[in-house]
């Protein structure tokens, strides 16, 4: 007998961005994660977070997966392209994100996450 999967196909990307000064950038990635990703990884199918470093600013990316619109929005509280900063954005963000990105995936190759 072989055993059904349930496991949901995302099939939305939500993809976040923001920047911080150097000087705050590890402090806001252990902050991010505890305030903002972890809440994150309990609802999304998945989530991958991205860092650069440059000279002048530390760039962050938050990308989510979702099985479809209905399911982001019902994490977001309606609007999935709605931003929720986190209680200490302004503190570590160089500008506060006026946006996110909401991709349809289209396909997938190879290993990913």
């Amino acid at each position: 007998m072989t055993e059904k999967t349930t496991e949901k196909t995302p099939t939305i990307a939500r993809i976040w961005r923001g920047r911080t000064v150097p000087e705050k950038a590890d402090a806001y990635e252990s902050y991010n994660y505890e305030a903002g990703i972890k809440p994150l990884i309990e609802k999304a199918l998945g989530v991958q977070t991205f860092r650069e470093d440059t000279p002048t600013h530390s760039e962050f990316v938050t990308i989510s997966y979702w099985e479809n619109v209905e399911a982001m929005a019902a994490f977001t509280g309606g609007d999935p392209t709605k931003i929720h900063h986190l209680e200490r954005d302004e503190e570590f963000l160089i500008e506060l994100p006026s946006r996110v990105q909401v991709l349809r995936t289209r396909s997938s190759h190879g290993r990913l996450g």
